[in-house]
């Protein structure tokens, strides 16, 4: 079902080496994770859109990054999925520099949500992602996917064990599945709240 709030969306461009600019400057929201987490097929189902995002059955695809605009409002910012071992290293390092130069000194992005497979918890290059993030102090949503792949008392314990290994409150933390919909209305919310919150002090 499509979230209530987002009401219109269009893919508006890409950028695919370090220092191009985006496409214009509405405010950001970007959305990153490992290559295999499920990002196209969450993007898709928080935009309420099957084929925004190309989902593609061989991980690390995406080598841009992807401008979506929402609501004539702000863009949703899909950056390339990282962690790919099977990608040669200059891929790797291309894809690392790219995301990097996205980030710093980045004044229109508004918060970040980082995706993690609730069956595989946080990986290195999680770690090394949020710490990147809390150097620049961009404001991170922590979202774990793919839940519908885990039995209650699974998905109960996902979701502590990521909270007490990060050490974050609860409302930084967001269960969804794009196959059953768990979620995906919160955190469609939640990426307009990011916006929101960042409304009065926009020039």
């Amino acid at each position: 079902m499509t979230p209530v709030r987002i009401r219109q969306v269009e893919f508006a461009g890409a950028i695919g080496r370090p220092g191009q600019a985006p496409p214009d400057d509405l405010r950001q929201v970007a959305i990153a994770g490992r290559s295999n987490v499920g990002k196209s097929s969450l993007v898709n189902a928080v935009v309420g859109r099957k084929r925004i995002a190309r989902v593609s059955g061989t991980p690390g695809k995406t080598r841009e990054i992807n401008f979506f605009r929402i609501n004539d409002r702000f863009f949703l910012v899909d950056l390339p999925g990282y962690g790919f071992a099977r990608a040669p290293e200059a891929v790797r390092d291309a894809w690392k520099r790219l995301i990097e130069d996205y980030l710093s000194n980045n004044d229109r992005l508004d918060g970040l949500v980082l995706l993690i497979d609730c069956r595989r918890g946080i990986q290195e290059a999680d770690r090394q992602l949020l710490e990147y993030l809390a150097a620049d102090e961009i404001p991170v949503l922590v979202v774990l996917t793919k839940m519908d792949k885990l039995n209650r008392s699974g998905q109960t314990r996902a979701v502590a064990d990521l909270r007490n290994e990060l050490k974050i409150p609860a409302d930084q933390v967001l269960a969804t599945s794009a196959h059953s919909g768990e979620g995906v209305d919160v955190l469609a919310e939640s990426l307009l709240a990011l916006v929101d919150s960042n409304d009065e002090g926009d020039p």
